[in-house]
């Protein structure tokens, strides 16, 4: 229907401890990734429009049964008319009173559609997670916890000015409806 949106939603870590990946390095030398003493980390909680590519995100220190409200409300308040269908995995905290809530609240306009247990690859929000890593946090440490979550509030910045290269992270064949040419 018209005015609908569809999300795939998930949580992702923001840890001030870098991932660390294979990389090259000069023959007989190691490269040294510092590390801070103790890992300090916060939580991305996001959604991502299957067929415009937008992306919804919020930094939290936590991710609870509140954030994961909060980041529903975040949606309803965002399209104030239409269905809003968000695909959630089957974690605990995607389901309780706050998050029952939210759903209850938005007056049937909130359609919470759930993944089986244990399929992350059925998620599409999981290869912009991975995306994110590769471009943030691989092998970077930052001088501050502020400075790193600077760059992940950045990176979502920017490709929310990108929702075609979005779409095409995530596999979505909307970026060739929205370009298509017909004669």
């Amino acid at each position: 229907m018209p005015g609908d949106v569809f999300y795939y939603a998930d949580e992702f870590n923001i840890s001030w401890m870098p991932t660390l990946r294979a990389m090259w390095s000069p023959k007989g030398q190691q490269v040294m990734i510092p590390t801070p003493g103790q890992p300090k980390k916060h939580y991305g909680l996001g959604a991502v429009n299957y067929h415009t590519g937008e992306t919804v995100v919020i930094i939290r220190r936590r991710k609870r049964r509140k954030e994961v409200a909060e980041l529903l409300q975040v949606l309803v308040d965002k399209h104030r008319t239409g269905t809003i269908y968000v695909t959630l995995d089957n974690a605990s905290t995607h389901e309780d009173d706050e998050v029952e809530a939210v759903v209850r609240a938005a007056a049937g306009r909130l359609v919470l559609l759930y993944l089986p247990t244990y399929s992350p690859w059925l998620n599409p929000i999981e290869m912009l997670w991975r995306h994110f890593r590769r471009e943030v946090t691989h092998c970077e440490l930052y001088a501050t916890v502020k400075e790193l979550l600077a760059a992940s509030r950045d990176f979502f910045d920017r490709f929310n000015q990108m929702p075609e290269r979005v779409l095409s992270i995530i596999g979505s064949h909307a970026i060739a409806q929205d370009y298509c040419v017909c004669t």
